[in-house]
């Protein structure tokens, strides 16, 4: 990453830790490190936003003003050493749909919410022009890179996504640009954690419909007539089943909701975090 001071003391978890990358502070994962690929999920810090999207929110969408989120945005992409102009930014609709990013969608949805690709909760790409960027504020955010392929895929991934099998959906889009499942690294970002996660009944038998003898590693009862559902935990478990192997799923001990990253469930209105990733040329 360009101008990174990595604060994060040596033994750090390998689900990865918070660092100072040009002003902003980022997550990123050890696992990538030395690989040809920059990935990193911003935290709250850094930013121009103000109120309730104090400070470095990214989303047009969420009421904060355009400029500032414009002015966040630019501040981003500084960090990871590219212009605003090559993101990608797609419109998430909570599914599980993937688009390829090329060279000739640099731009989308970077300067005004409009011009995003179309629905779409995951994007992957073999361009190296190209940075993609995914929203959230408890959804998960799953970076994918296969080091041998050099392919490169972003996930937004709710509850929905989750039962849809968005993860899933992007390691097949992988697949088809030449990425093999065995050789595919994943990045899980920071998300609700399963202690603050509660859903209805609803929630609880989609999932027990998605993950039939396994749902019970990711839900349980609360003894309210609720349930807990561990987000991270069920993508971890739709990659495993993607063909990932579970050495190869790094999943952060950050959470959502803890004051570093902006959550929706903590307060509304709030800002969004973003995960942003690149390919680098290899040999850099």
């Amino acid at each position: 990453m360009a101008n990174t001071v990595d604060t994060a003391a040596a033994g750090r978890p390998a689900g990865g830790a918070l660092r100072r990358v040009a002003g902003l502070d980022v997550l990123g994962w050890p696992a990538f490190e030395g690989l040809a690929v920059e990935a990193f999920v911003t935290a709250r810090g850094g930013g121009v936003s103000v109120g309730a999207y104090e400070s470095l929110n990214l989303s047009f969408s969420v009421g904060d003003d355009p400029g500032a989120v414009l002015e966040n945005r630019r501040r981003v992409a500084a960090a990871i050493g590219a212009d605003l102009g090559d993101f990608v930014f797609t419109r998430q609709v909570h599914g599980a749909g993937v688009r390829v990013a090329s060279a000739e969608d640099r731009g989308s949805g970077a300067f005004a919410v409009d011009q995003q690709v179309p629905e779409a909760d995951a994007l992957v790409t073999t361009d190296s022009s190209v940075v993609l960027a995914i929203l959230a504020a408890d959804c998960v955010p799953v970076v994918l890179y296969d080091p041998v392929a050099h392919v490169l895929g972003c996930v937004h991934s709710g509850w929905r996504g989750t039962v849809a099998r968005v993860s899933e959906a992007a390691v097949a889009a992988m697949g088809a640009l030449g990425a093999s499942p065995e050789n595919v690294i994943a990045g899980i970002g920071p998300a609700i954690g399963a202690e603050r996660y509660q859903v209805g009944a609803e929630v609880a038998s989609a999932v027990e419909g998605a993950f039939g003898g396994e749902a019970g590693t990711v839900l349980r009862p609360d003894g309210t007539g609720r349930w807990l559902l561990d987000l991270p935990a069920a993508n971890r478990l739709v990659l495993r089943e993607a063909g990932l192997p579970d050495a190869s799923v790094h999943v952060t001990p950050y959470v959502t909701g803890d004051g570093r990253f902006f959550s929706d469930r903590a307060v509304r209105p709030c800002g969004r975090l973003a995960l942003v990733a690149r390919l680098r040329t290899r040999g850099e």
